[in-house]
């Protein structure tokens, strides 16, 4: 069989192949209450053969969306409409469902994208918070610094965050630690001024996101993996992360506990350089796992079937998050098993449309063709 359609198994969870639904913020929520939107954005990826959806960040406090439309689980009935959704995806498939628990930082009270994404002003605003009280960028909103007191606060926010998405009936958490939000924001020199014990030296400005880490694995069943996404570059040569700080960060979550991390880059400054091109991140993901031996997953501009199963085959990841390929094309996997030989779950309803790469009894297979 081919390596992506290899099953991977983290703590009780069985993913049935390698493939992963990337998180994608859909900026469509209200209130922070998943909707009809979630509900059929989701809902199409329960049946196409995954091994693991991740949906999108969802913020652990109204003050840490990103915009008005982003999601959240701080109240029962954000709660209870994740439920309908995890029962929804668990039904028709045996694809895990997983969520990634985030808190924004400095981006947070942003407009929605497709109106420009900038500072919201006015009455829609509110005040974000951050490591320090930099920025983002020029005509960005002012940051309020994290005290002690605050620091102690967002802890006990991702823990109740946790807490709901257990019973929420969520199989795995993803923390998200990149992309310039507030976890990779205490890590990155280039937002984070500190001159306490959570800034300065690497390993102060570890300090936070770890001691979140370890809040939240302390609450979340033994049972259920906790993986985190975080950060192989900041695209900022001289002043910012690098993959060497990446490995390091990795060793101390695996030393507590993390199942697995999510290797991505860039957010933290308008300044960056990014060099992209086809699975432009995946050495980031390979020299973590190498130096680490941690589950790892790689993430950008991964669409191929060729390529997906080169970096697994190859040994340079364990998993690969996909967003455009299967925004592009849900039934990604099918096709993919196809061409690589590998095998699918099909619900029976939709067994009649697909012969091949068909992971179910012969006999039901013959029987659907008649």
């Amino acid at each position: 069989m081919a390596a992506l359609f290899e099953p991977l198994q983290l703590r009780s969870v069985t993913l049935p192949n390698r493939i992963v639904l990337s998180p994608m913020c859909q900026y469509s929520a209200t209130d922070g209450v998943p909707n009809n939107w979630h509900r059929i954005h989701l809902g199409r990826y329960a049946t196409a053969g995954l091994g693991l959806i991740i949906a999108e960040a969802t913020h652990v406090s109204a003050r840490a969306r990103i915009t008005p439309g982003c999601l959240g689980l701080y109240n029962a009935v954000q709660e209870a409409a994740l439920a309908e959704i995890a029962a929804d995806i668990k039904q028709f498939g045996p694809t895990p469902f997983g969520i990634q628990l985030a808190h924004a930082g400095r981006k947070a009270s942003s407009d929605l994208p497709w109106r420009g994404g900038q500072s919201l002003q006015g009455p829609l605003a509110w005040q974000a918070e951050a490591p320090s009280a930099l920025p983002q960028g020029e005509g960005w909103h002012m940051p309020q610094a994290l005290d002690e007191e605050g620091l102690a606060r967002v802890r006990y926010e991702f823990v109740e965050a946790a807490r709901r998405a257990d019973r929420a009936g969520v199989d795995l958490i993803e923390l998200h630690g990149a992309h310039g939000y507030l976890l990779h924001e205490f890590v990155s020199p280039i937002s984070n001024r500190r001159n306490d014990g959570y800034g300065g030296t690497l390993d102060n400005r570890m300090r936070f996101p770890l001691e979140v880490f370890e809040a939240v694995r302390a609450v979340w069943p033994a049972h259920k993996p906790l993986g985190i996404r975080i950060t192989g570059s900041d695209w900022m040569p001289g002043e910012g992360l690098e993959i060497a700080d990446a490995v390091r960060y990795a060793a101390a979550l695996k030393e507590r506990g993390a199942d697995f991390v999510d290797v991505s880059s860039g957010g933290v400054s308008l300044q960056q350089k990014i060099a992209t091109g086809p699975g432009y991140q995946v050495h980031f993901a390979e020299a973590v796992k190498q130096a680490t031996g941690l589950v790892t997953m790689a993430v950008g501009m991964i669409t191929e079937a060729e390529q997906a199963e080169a970096i697994v085959a190859e040994g340079k990841a364990d998993l690969v998050a996909m967003a455009r390929g299967l925004l592009n094309d849900p039934y990604w996997a099918w096709h993919a098993a196809d061409r690589l030989g590998g095998h699918v779950h099909v619900t029976p309803q939709y067994l009649r449309g697909r012969m091949r790469g068909v992971d179910t009894p012969r006999e039901v297979v013959l029987k659907a063709a008649r």
